[in-house]
């Protein structure tokens, strides 16, 4: 299979990428459709049919991943099981089998970890790979993707789309180019022609709203983009205006992150039947606490707690998230988050959650007194592109 394609080349200005990320040799590596690829893989016959893993429709299920095949109807991950069965009467969705799922992802990561140390996974079945130091395969980047897709379907037996690039950003949308199964390369002096013609939706951070927004103002392509200074920018997006300044020129400096800080630890659950009074709710919070202390426990973050929060989707969709400092579980706290949150809107529930948030750096404590309640209300969730 072909790793090269032509690259887009638009009238644009000298390259402007960021010289000090032109050295770097990024790999972005993503299975494709993992979870279905490994029942698949488990169950040949499964192959060439329709496929899903994830919730039941009956049960308000939402769609983990699809095959190809269940794509071509309008699948995707993220869309509710009920809406993906109306899409495709023939789905077959199956399951989840985390521990199987979990198994392959071990293999997955321990072959990209003979190639570099420096590995940043970003879930079950993705990661960065910084190979600039690397030495296999004569130090080429290029081929060491190539090995690697090739051990992994030997050895795990899924395929895996892979992007070459000077940066993270460029690399993560070479490896969505020639999916599935596919390699593209994205040298330091193509970079930016490359961005300059992509769609402004494809810069992270952008989804429909933002594109819309973006869209109205006559920006579709990262080129039209560029015509915008930062100042204008940031005054139309706030901090995330210098964001798309520097993505649309190809601009990243974010390195890549071996060892990810866990941030936070919860549990959620999304009901058939709606909850509709705070009794119910709260009968609901004492076993989700109680999972979230197991939880706790086997990640081993109990030391670094510094925030407990409850979480509530209501029926109607909208949710609402409420905080407050404390250092360890405590099921009155939880149960005051609680009342304090469902008396926001009053309506039927249809997800709860409880976490905590961990501790970050120093000490909160050395940065003064929080106050009592720390308010998060999103009264209107950007639904994501297509996922997976």
């Amino acid at each position: 299979m072909s790793t090269r394609e032509p690259i887009p080349s638009p009238s644009v200005p000298a390259p402007i990428g960021a010289t000090a990320s032109l050295a770097r040799k990024i790999v972005h590596c993503d299975c494709d459709c993992f979870y279905a690829s490994v029942e698949m893989r488990d169950d040949p016959s499964l192959r060439g049919r329709p496929l899903a893993v994830g919730g039941r429709p009956e049960h308000r299920g939402v769609i983990a991943t699809c095959n190809y095949e269940a794509r071509r109807y309008g699948v995707h991950s993220a869309m509710s099981s009920a809406l993906a069965m109306r899409k495709c009467p023939e789905l077959l969705i199956m399951p989840p089998a985390m521990e199987k799922y979990r198994v392959a992802s071990r293999q997955i990561m321990a072959i990209y970890r003979d190639y570099t140390p420096i590995v940043e996974p970003l879930s079950l079945d993705e990661a960065y790979l910084d190979v600039t130091q690397a030495t296999r395969c004569k130090g080429s980047a290029t081929l060491m993707a190539a090995e690697i897709r090739e051990r992994v379907r030997e050895t795990v037996g899924v395929t895996v789309s892979a992007g070459v690039a000077p940066n993270k950003f460029v690399a993560k949308i070479a490896s969505d180019w020639k999916k599935p199964d596919g390699l593209f390369v994205v040298r330091p002096h193509e970079v930016d022609a490359f961005v300059a013609a992509l769609p402004v939706r494809k810069i992270f951070g952008v989804g429909k709203v933002t594109a819309g927004k973006l869209e109205k103002l006559g920006i579709e392509t990262c080129l039209d983009l560029r015509e915008w200074t930062l100042v204008d920018l940031h005054r139309r997006f706030g901090a995330f205006g210098r964001r798309l300044y520097d993505l649309s020129r190809g601009i990243d400096h974010r390195a890549v992150e071996p060892d990810q800080e866990r941030k936070s630890v919860s549990v959620e659950t999304t009901y058939v039947t709606d909850l509709r009074t705070l009794d119910e709710c709260s009968a609901e919070i004492r076993q989700l606490a109680e999972q979230l202390d197991s939880r706790i426990e086997r990640v081993g973050a109990a030391s670094a707690i510094r925030k407990l929060y409850v979480k509530i989707r209501f029926a109607d969709f909208q949710r609402t998230t409420v905080e407050c400092v404390a250092t360890q579980t405590d099921l009155p706290t939880f149960l005051a988050l609680l009342e304090k949150g469902f008396a926001r809107r009053n309506r039927p529930v249809r997800l709860l959650g409880v976490g905590v948030r961990l501790e970050e750096g120093d000490d909160v404590a050395s940065h003064g007194q929080f106050p009592l309640f720390d308010d998060e209300q999103d009264q209107q969730d950007e639904q994501s592109d297509a996922g997976r």
